[in-house]
Formats: C-alpha cells, structure tokens, sequence
C-alpha cells in the first residue's frame, strides 16, 4: 500500500518513536497522544479495519491482544490502561490500516 502512513512508518520510509517489534506488528508513540502514554499496535500486514479482517488473521489478532498487557508492563502501567481500535471514518479511524491505541499514564476519563 503505497499511500499508507503506517505501511512507510513500517518499511522505514517514514520515521517513528518504535517501542516494539516483532515479525508480525510494530509498536510506536502516536505522535498526537491522548493520554502521557499512548502507543499504537500496527500489524505489519496491511488490514484497512477490523471490517477487512476474516478468519485468516485469527492468530495476528490473538498476537496483537496478548501482546498488549506485556507491553503495558513494560510502560510501567501497572495500574491499568485502555485499549481501542477505531473502525471506519464514523468510528473515528484516521489512518486506514488496522491499529489497537493503548493509552494510559493516569486517570483517564470515562466514556
């Protein structure tokens, strides 16, 4: 996908404060963060949305949700965190390529 932000961000075309990586999903800081800690969880893959994703990709979605308590630890947010995946333009989602936000850091607000 030669017009997505994460697909250069992930070849290194474009630079990125990378946290994690693995051969299936690469970690970085969003750059717009919405909490004093705030990652995005990038499949290497490009997905657009959870709308695209089918029963093929099971085991990058259990991958992706497993890892996400690990690398909460590993920000030191032993008091909790929030996750969230924003799906289509009405969902929120900016960039069209599958991503799980975790945020945390303090008190964050209820919805």
């Amino acid at each position: 996908m030669t017009d997505c932000l994460f697909c250069k961000i992930i070849e290194g075309k474009l630079p990125s404060d990378q946290v994690y990586q693995d051969d299936q999903v690469v970690v970085f800081k969003d750059i717009n963060p919405c909490a004093s800690t705030h990652l995005l969880v990038v499949p290497r893959l490009h997905i657009e949305s959870l709308n695209d994703m089918n029963e093929s990709h099971h085991e990058l979605l259990s991958h992706m949700m497993l890892l996400l308590p690990k690398l909460a630890k590993d920000q030191g947010l032993a008091g909790g965190f929030r996750t969230v995946v924003n799906t289509g333009k009405e969902g929120g989602q900016i960039v069209f390529h599958l991503h799980i936000h975790l945020l945390g850091g303090k008190q964050l607000p209820g919805f």
